[in-house]
């Protein structure tokens, strides 16, 4: 059972246990304590989850039970009596309104998320499961609570020279960043499939980057094409991809050169050169984001990435990608402090 799950099992039956622990006290201790006013309480709680015939059937338990009391108590000819069954009346109704207030914006919440959802496979799009000889798999963990997307960013493309990809991190968070990501793989689409030579695919997205990113904003971002045993890339200030070899052994490919960000042409900065490495048959290529490899433990270590390469062993992609999501977020035990974004390919 979920941590969710857990909290709302606890409040399904949080009303029912106060109201009775009330009652219990207060045939125990008689009515010089005073405990009976505290059955409002129920009714309170009933509001947090459930719906209106849930709140106001717990207040209906709840004057009933004051009502017993009450009689028990010998309140029921006193002034006091009638203000505790007031108060419950009160709480009752206030409880129903906040129920009526709640699903209002339990609704505008799951129409913010439809249209978030949307956006998502809209901006990123499920990358395909087998692009030629190479099977893919993408993980994407937002740092925003309940968040789809944000500045992190992957695409894969099958073109005819080989299939394509690209992993980058938009510098900032939120909708700007979103807003930059979809310029980023919109350029990237269309470039990787009309482009001949990835030289030519990098440098026809920093001119649509460079022309429509103000100010000092910028992209990490890494290109490789993987094409006859090879694969081929371009680093634009990124964190190196991430080669595991059929033997277990890793390896870290370094550009010659690193070159800057995507959106700092400006600054006069040289393209990136190409690199290349060899990419055989059982062979895994991992693209990721600084969001990984930044991440913190408790006691400020980062995340060992090349310690957890044996977590990607499973045969299906998908399943060793979200191994290594898992044990990213048990290293953090919390909420990660930026987005983080994977892509696997796999020679098959």
């Amino acid at each position: 059972m979920s941590a969710e799950n857990r909290q709302l099992r606890v409040l399904s039956v949080l009303p029912f246990a106060v109201m009775a622990t009330i009652a219990v006290a207060d045939v125990a201790a008689g009515s010089s304590l005073g405990f009976l006013p505290l059955v409002a309480v129920g009714p309170a709680f009933a509001s947090l989850v459930g719906g209106w015939r849930r709140t106001a059937c717990v207040g209906g338990i709840a004057l009933l039970l004051c009502l017993g009391l009450g009689w028990y108590d010998d309140l029921t000819t006193v002034r006091r009596g009638s203000m505790i069954i007031g108060s419950v009346l009160g709480v009752t109704v206030a409880g129903l309104v906040a129920v009526s207030m709640r699903r209002r914006q339990e609704a505008e919440l799951a129409s913010v998320r439809s249209i978030a959802e949307a956006a998502q496979r809209v901006l990123l799009k499920p990358v395909p499961r087998l692009a030629g000889h190479l099977r893919a798999a993408v993980s994407y963990t937002s740092a925003v609570t309940e968040a789809r997307i944000g500045g992190d960013l992957y695409e894969v493309v099958a073109a005819p020279q080989g299939v394509r990809a690209i992993v980058g991190d938009v510098q900032g968070k939120g909708l700007e960043a979103v807003e930059t990501a979809a310029l980023v793989l919109g350029a990237f689409r269309e470039a990787a499939l009309d482009e001949a030579d990835l030289t030519q695919v990098a440098r026809r997205l920093s001119r649509s980057v460079d022309r429509q990113l103000d100010g000092e904003k910028f992209v990490t971002a890494i290109l490789a094409e993987v094409s006859a045993h090879q694969v081929t890339f371009l680093n634009f200030g990124h964190p190196a991809p991430l080669l595991i070899r059929d033997d277990g052994a890793v390896e870290l490919p370094e550009p010659p050169s690193y070159a800057l960000p995507l959106g700092l042409g400006a600054h006069g900065a040289a393209h990136p050169e190409l690199y290349r490495s060899e990419f055989l048959p059982g062979d895994q290529l991992l693209l990721y984001t600084d969001g990984i490899i930044e991440a913190r433990d408790g006691e400020g270590r980062f995340y060992p990435l090349t310690e957890r390469t044996h977590l990607l062993k499973e045969n299906d992609p998908e399943t060793a990608l979200e191994t290594l999501r898992q044990d990213l977020l048990q290293h953090v035990n919390g909420p990660l402090q930026d987005d983080a974004a994977m892509l696997l390919l796999r020679y098959r």
